[in-house]
C-alpha cells in the first residue's frame, strides 16, 4: 500500500536541468505575484480617482484586466512546481509501483501534448498581434502583442516544467504523484 508524501515542491536533485527550470517556474511565480500587486494597487488608484475625485478612468481596468490573465498563465509552472494543481489520488494510491509509475508517465505525456498545443496556437496568435500591430478597441489603444505575450510565455515555462517533473520522475529523482512505495 502506498503513503501519502509531504513532499509538496518538484524535488530538482543536482541536476542542472532540473534546477535550472525550477529557477525559472520560481521566477514566474514571482513576476505573477508582482502583477496581482500591480492590478490590486490600479484597482485602488481607479477607485480613488473614480470615487473621491470624482475623474473618470481610462486605462486602469484593461490594465487589471491584462494583468489577472497574464498572472494566472505566468503563474503555471510555479503553481506546478510547487503541486498546487488539482490532484485527484484515488487511482495513484491504489495501485503499485509499476502501474504507478506508467500511470504518471501517461499523464505526464498526455498533459505535455497538450500544453505543446496550446504553445503553438498561443504563439501563432501573438504573432499575429505583434505583425499585424493589433491595438485595443478602446481610447488606451494598449497595443495587444504586449498583454498576448503572456499566452507563449505562460504555455512555454509550463512545458518546460511538466518536462522536467518527467525528467525527474524518469531518473528517480521524484516517486510517481509523490508517492512513497510501502
Amino acid at each position: 500500500m502506498a503513503v501519502q508524501s509531504s513532499v509538496t515542491v518538484a524535488q530538482t536533485g543536482n541536476n542542472p536541468f532540473l534546477r535550472l527550470v525550477a529557477a525559472l517556474s520560481t521566477l514566474a511565480g514571482w513576476c505573477s505575484a508582482a502583477m496581482i500587486v500591480a492590478a490590486i494597487a490600479i484597482t485602488c488608484q481607479m477607485i480613488f480617482v473614480r470615487f473621491v475625485l470624482n475623474g473618470s478612468t481610462i486605462w486602469q481596468t484593461e490594465a487589471v484586466i491584462y494583468l489577472a490573465i497574464g498572472a494566472t498563465l505566468i503563474g503555471l509552472p510555479y503553481v506546478q512546481r510547487l503541486r498546487g494543481h488539482v490532484n485527484v489520488d484515488l487511482i495513484p494510491l491504489a495501485l503499485g509501483p509499476k502501474p504507478r509509475f506508467v500511470l504518471a508517465m501517461f499523464t505526464l505525456s498526455l498533459s505535455i501534448i497538450m500544453v505543446g498545443i496550446m504553445l503553438w496556437y498561443s504563439y501563432e496568435f501573438w504573432h499575429l498581434t505583434w505583425e499585424r500591430n493589433w491595438k485595443s478597441d478602446t481610447i488606451w489603444g494598449v497595443r495587444l502583442w504586449i498583454p498576448y505575450a503572456a499566452l507563449p510565455i505562460g504555455f512555454a515555462l509550463f512545458l518546460l516544467q511538466l518536462i522536467a517533473d518527467m525528467v525527474a520522475i524518469l531518473l528517480k529523482i521524484e516517486k510517481p504523484f509523490g508517492l512513497e512505495d510501502t
